[in-house]
């Protein structure tokens, strides 16, 4: 399987990275890809979803949070600098073999950092009764694409208050009842965030097709649609 690369260092809007998978499904002549990205503090929420009733628009605008739909569907996620997200774009039509084969590489790699985990019916990736990875997949040009949010760590505050509706302040224990639902990674390995990217990598994929200036350019034209008012906001 080939790592799709950038030409670039810095970091970008989450919605470039969910028209990089769009680009890649499109245009890549590979049956498997993969990559993965980091952005600053976004919350990213499902096809479906209604964002008034599921962000907490009001904290993430004083927080510079920032609120992107993906096409994908499946509920809120936050993500920041201190989690990785991962994509897989395969020529695999179908998505229940999507899911496995992609729950399955995650597994993999677990396991190299001496990890028990588990695949739920969910196609989420437990360690124990707890979430450490959530999954969901599209189609996109007869492909599929499975993106995840791998927690290797977060800000518990962020996570909870910017996926929770409503004006009123919760309390600590609010807090508390989101860590009893999920784990992060960090808690189990003493791989720093990049070493558990560079194994990752190193285990999934072997090659690289780095992506061209022009091709960063077309995948731009594609972000365009994410950040359009009616698309966000779900008009019809």
């Amino acid at each position: 399987m080939k790592y799709v690369a950038l030409p670039f260092a810095e970091t970008r809007r989450l919605s470039f990275y969910l028209a990089m998978e769009e680009f890649v499904a499109r245009y890549l002549d590979e049956s498997d890809c993969f990559f993965m990205w980091q952005v600053e503090p976004t919350v990213i929420f499902g096809r479906n979803q209604v964002v008034e009733n599921e962000v907490n628009l009001d904290y993430c605008r004083e927080h510079g949070i920032r609120v992107v739909r993906r096409k994908s569907g499946g509920g809120c996620v936050y993500a920041d600098m201190d989690n990785v997200m991962l994509s897989f774009v395969t020529s695999e039509e179908n998505v229940g073999i999507a899911f496995n084969r992609f729950v399955n590489m995650v597994l993999l790699v677990f396991r190299k950092m001496g990890i028990e985990a588990t695949g739920s019916t969910h196609n989420d990736i437990m360690i124990g009764d707890r979430k450490v990875c959530g999954t969901a997949c599209y189609h996109v040009g007869g492909r599929s694409i499975v993106h995840s949010t791998l927690l290797y760590d977060t800000n518990m505050e962020h996570m909870l208050h910017a996926i929770t509706p409503g004006p009123e302040k919760l309390e600590k224990k609010g807090i508390q009842s989101v860590r009893q639902r999920i784990t992060l990674l960090k808690d189990y390995t003493t791989l720093g965030l990049h070493e558990v990217k560079a194994l990752i990598r190193n285990t999934l994929c072997v090659g690289e097709r780095m992506l061209t200036t022009d091709e960063v350019a077309a995948i731009e034209e594609i972000e365009e649609q994410y950040l359009r008012e009616d698309f966000i906001k779900h008009l019809q």
